[in-house]
């Protein structure tokens, strides 16, 4: 019986979905990438969050994406994936959110800082969809971004 479950773990662990490195760096790449754009046209036009912190955000949501499915892409023996990969997504979206919220001023009766927090949860989102591979839907929200 102990050896029958163990044969059954070592299918397991057989079956699990490997990204290769070469995935593994695209993704991170056209992260950064996208990054880089949207900090440039926020730098060109002389914004606050510009070059690397776009940069860094994106590279960061793409890194903690792919984190969260090389820990969940077990498959059992019924070809069934076990893990929420969403799951932190979903908190690199509360992440940013708080980061985005620290850079709303309000001075007076004026307000400073939205457009800034929007572009930075933005980039996250270009860098959580190139982190799960999905290439083209990135650069579109990147090129919305810079519209």
């Amino acid at each position: 019986m102990l050896f029958c479950c163990a044969r059954q773990l070592d299918e397991l662990h057989k079956q699990k979905a490997k990204m290769t490195i070469l995935d593994f760096t695209i993704r991170l790449s056209l992260a950064l990438v996208l990054g880089v754009a949207i900090g440039l046209e926020r730098q060109w036009r002389q914004k606050s969050a510009g070059l690397r912190t776009n940069a860094l955000v994106s590279l960061g949501s793409a890194a903690f994406t792919l984190i969260s499915f090389a820990l969940t892409s077990t498959v059992d023996a019924d070809g069934v994936y076990r893990g929420d990969a969403t799951r932190i997504i979903g908190q690199i979206v509360t992440g940013i959110g708080f980061l985005g919220g620290g850079v709303i001023l309000k001075d007076g009766l004026s307000i400073q800082g939205l457009n800034t927090a929007a572009t930075i949860w933005c980039s996250a989102t270009v860098g959580a969809l190139a982190g799960v591979g999905l290439y083209s839907e990135a650069t579109i929200v990147a090129f919305a971004v810079m519209l």
